[in-house]
């Protein structure tokens, strides 16, 4: 059944992660008309809210191309992405295939449905590397020390050439380490999430290396709710998302454990960067924290 044209449509890749589910009832709640593209290799596991079309597909498909031009979007949130800097360290070429043809595949699916801003999910940390100067601010020169953050710039260099050679408006947003609900705890990311797994199950924190570098944590509803800003602005180029603040692992851990039976810190491999912190978003402001509702519907390629 066709909506109201007052009704905007708005596709979200990678809207069934982590970052994505909040994202989509965000939108949902806002009265948009939503489609979610996703494969659902990295899906966090709760439901997407009722009203959110789902079409599971790689971004490079051909099958993916289809169901954009079916959906015209006159909006996009770009989530979709292979996280991890150590699995880009052992596969650059995989990470490159999804993190990079795959951003390139949306950009052109939307410049050629007409859509009128596209927003990138993108990356602070991986992209400033090892900065000089903490917070780091947008201007700091990127120095991407992995495949990941490498693949993350390089979607940055495309939102900028689909900006000006196709006028597609673009946005970048630099997001520094996003935590809360739905976070998987059992990957090789996400120090908030694999702390209370490990304390739920009884085990005892595992913090890599000294435990004294530091990240800039934010709360995934602040993430959402600079996504649905970005999404309404004119903005373009790049903006940090995050608190501006440095907490070092070991502090986090901590604090995780006044809330769980104490048990002594574990030790684990010392990797990756000892410091990062980006300067505080511009868009950045308080997010109401509810929860999805149930399913979606699945959609037919090509129909609305």
């Amino acid at each position: 059944m066709r909506t109201p044209a007052s009704r905007r449509r708005v596709l979200v890749t990678g809207g069934a992660g982590f970052i994505g589910i909040h994202s989509v009832a965000a939108l949902n709640r806002e009265g948009f008309e939503v489609l979610v593209l996703d494969d659902l290799r990295h899906a966090c596991g709760e439901p997407l809210p009722a009203g959110a079309d789902l079409i599971e597909a790689e971004l490079s498909s051909p099958q993916a191309a289809a169901a954009v031009a079916g959906f015209r979007p006159q909006l996009a949130l770009h989530l979709a992405a292979q996280g991890g800097v150590s699995r880009s360290v052992r596969d650059p070429a995989g990470d490159a295939q999804v993190n990079v043809v795959g951003t390139v595949a949306m950009l052109k699916a939307c410049a050629d449905a007409g859509c009128r801003r596209f927003v990138f999910a993108s990356s602070g940390g991986a992209i400033y590397g090892r900065a000089a100067h903490l917070p780091a601010a947008e201007r700091t020169a990127p120095r991407p020390l992995s495949p990941y953050g490498a693949a993350k710039l390089a979607g940055e260099g495309y939102l900028g050439l689909f900006s000006r050679t196709f006028h597609l408006p673009t946005l970048a947003l630099r997001y520094s380490n996003v935590y809360g609900p739905f976070q998987d705890g059992t990957g090789e990311a996400g120090v908030v999430a694999i702390t209370c797994e490990r304390l739920l199950a009884g085990q005892a924190p595992q913090v890599r290396g000294d435990g004294e570098q530091t990240r800039d944590f934010v709360f995934v509803a602040d993430v959402v709710d600079a996504n649905l800003r970005a999404l309404a602005s004119h903005a373009t180029g790049a903006i940090n998302i995050g608190t501006g603040r440095a907490t070092s692992v070991n502090a986090i851990v901590k604090q995780l454990i006044q809330f769980a039976t104490p048990s002594p810190l574990g030790e684990g491999r010392g990797a990756g960067l000892s410091r990062t912190t980006c300067a505080r978003a511009r868009c950045r402001s308080p997010a109401q924290r509810r929860r999805s509702g149930p399913g979606p519907r699945r959609r037919q390629l090509g129909r609305r």
